[in-house]
């Protein structure tokens, strides 16, 4: 058992402690997502690995998954700099799967970024109301986030009509 005092031993600062944690984090996400990316299958199915890897990762790890969200600021410049650009990877490992499994050509160079982040919304902050030891466990997680991204849902459904022509519906009933 290691006790407060003794892991000062191992880290400079709370701030280096802070770090490792984020550092790990990340690149255990990234490794996590190329590793789903790299299993056989079409587009599709590459993009739904990388959604159940994803979402599983952040299931396991929510209180890390907080403090990655909201405490980067308490590191240094340099530590930032380093943070983001795994996060720029696995932005970008994402995107290009959101692009490649994107059949109906949707996602185009100006709404890349959008959809992608979209994806992370929906992902990223499960940890404000998930709990993995609830009834719905991260892999049906992992699987209705995957159907909602890629099917919408209700597939098939026409855009949303103005807020004004559902209001009217609403009162009708």
């Amino acid at each position: 058992d290691l006790s407060r005092g003794a892991i000062y031993h191992y880290f400079e600062s709370k701030e280096a402690i802070l770090f490792a944690m984020m550092d790990s984090l990340v690149h255990g996400l990234l490794e996590t997502l190329t590793e789903a990316a790299a299993e056989e299958g079409g587009p599709v199915e590459r993009l739904e690995r990388i959604i159940a890897a994803f979402v599983e990762h952040n299931a396991r790890s929510p209180d890390e998954q907080v403090i990655l969200l909201h405490d980067i600021g308490a590191l240094s410049r340099s530590e930032q700099k380093q943070i983001h650009a795994i996060e720029k990877q696995v932005v970008e490992l994402v995107a290009d799967a959101i692009v490649a499994a994107d059949a109906r050509g949707a996602v185009t160079p100006r709404t890349r970024k959008v959809y992608t982040m979209m994806l992370f919304g929906m992902i990223n902050y499960t940890y404000t109301w998930y709990d993995a030891k609830g009834p719905v466990k991260p892999r049906e997680l992992a699987e209705m986030a995957t159907e909602v991204f890629l099917g919408g849902l209700w597939p098939g459904a026409r855009r949303l009509a103005p807020l004004a022509a559902l209001r009217a519906k609403a009162a009708q009933r």
